[in-house]
């Protein structure tokens, strides 16, 4: 990892356009496969020569990302590093907490085959806004790869941790990787990613409990080692005002949260792939949405999903990004040249600054709307309807009558 000499000289993750600096770090709780594991996004103090992590962590995520992408991981392995190695994520790793009032919290939730890092652009933009933002790592084998941690027994045989900044402070701990489990052979999809999407819910909930006590003041002990002092975010998070963010299956994850826990006040679900859902659950969900969707990836069926949820009492806001695809809103869309970004479908026609910004700044009008904040993300109100050359207010598929 860390490959300087790859090709991404200029191509990188945007930084935060807002009034604060970012800094992150990484939060594991239990080291159990039952634990909780999440990359900490937070306003931070400015400092000269910041330390930058390295946007995928180990090359566990890259045999990840291959065998998810069905590749060979000897050979993805190169190409991912060439193309990647080097490419850093725009916030100061470890960096001194900023106490300024209390911020408000995001929990957002990947999608499919992805991991805790792959959002970045969205969660630094979002902290930089004044957000605490905590994107969960998913052990529910929908992450392309990640691990946890076993005791170990037998003497000389340790294996070294793979990640540098993952190393656990026990030294009786060995990692434990988890890979992306394919669907078997003539599997019913349904039964599976409805298994999931109940256990994404309960990691981010889980992951909310942990804010809570660090706010609260409780000691929380982080089993990897780690500089970042959690007892300096005591009492500054303002859990009235709390959403729930993901894209594809972690919008999914978003509608399954909002049902099961009331401290969710919103959610916004970004190109949300419904499947994994059971309608049932629809009638419970009384707090606020808005789906961001790609011009690209939705369909009817689809479509007609989300359209379930309308409601005549609670809001239920939908935009779509002209020219954009699934992939616009993981990093991946800048971090690709132009004939690779099409080849896998990782940009669109859109430029990927003007399709996340929008999508950014339409996300910050509508937090503000339905958490009730004092800021000025209210002068993107018009993004939240789709008025914009950019967007198509509602959806792009034409849903026949007859479906409706």
């Amino acid at each position: 990892m860390g490959n300087s000499s790859g090709h991404n000289d200029t191509l990188s993750i945007p930084p935060g356009k807002g009034p604060h600096k970012v800094g992150c770090t990484d939060l594991m709780v239990g080291y159990t496969i039952h634990g909780t594991f999440l990359r900490l996004y937070y306003p931070c103090q400015a400092s000269e020569n910041p330390h930058l992590p390295d946007w995928v962590p180990c090359r566990e995520y890259f045999n990840g990302l291959a065998d998810f992408m069905k590749m060979n991981r000897a050979l993805s392995e190169r190409i991912f590093n060439y193309l990647f190695g080097s490419c850093k994520i725009p916030a100061a790793w470890n960096a001194s907490f900023k106490p300024d009032g209390k911020y408000p919290v995001i929990i957002f939730s990947h999608g499919l085959g992805a991991f805790r890092t792959l959002y970045s652009a969205i969660c630094v933009e979002l902290a930089s806004q004044g957000f605490i933002v905590a994107a969960v790592e998913h052990r529910d084998e929908s992450a392309s790869a990640t691990f946890y941690f076993r005791e170990h027994t037998e003497t000389g045989t340790k294996k070294h941790p793979s990640c540098d900044i993952a190393k656990p402070v026990s030294d009786n701990l060995e990692e434990v990787w988890m890979y992306y489990r394919p669907l078997k052979p003539d599997e019913n999809e349904f039964p599976l990613r409805n298994k999931q999407v109940k256990h994404r819910a309960e990691e981010c909930i889980r992951a909310l409990d942990i804010l809570f006590d660090i706010n609260s003041g409780k000691s929380v002990e982080n089993v990897l080692q780690c500089d970042f002092d959690l007892s300096t975010m005591e009492n500054s998070m303002d859990l009235c005002r709390i959403a729930i963010m993901g894209h594809s299956f972690g919008g999914a994850t978003v509608i399954e949260c909002l049902c099961k826990d009331v401290k969710f006040k919103c959610g916004v679900a970004l190109d949300t792939w419904m499947l994994p859902l059971d309608e049932e659950i629809f009638p419970g969900v009384k707090e606020p949405i808005f789906f961001i969707n790609s011009e690209k990836f939705q369909w009817i069926g689809n479509i007609i999903r989300m359209k379930k949820l309308d409601s005549a009492i609670f809001p239920r806001k939908m935009i779509t990004i002209k020219g954009s695809v699934h992939q616009s809103f993981p990093d991946f869309t800048f971090l690709t040249g132009n004939w690779i970004g099409r080849l896998m479908k990782l940009k669109g026609e859109i430029d990927p600054h003007i399709a996340l910004d929008l999508s950014n700044k339409a996300t910050l009008a509508f937090l503000q709307r339905h958490l009730n904040m004092d800021r000025d993300f209210n002068q993107w109100d018009p993004l939240i309807d789709g008025k914009d050359d950019n967007l198509i207010p509602g959806t792009n598929i034409t849903i026949p009558q007859s479906s409706i």
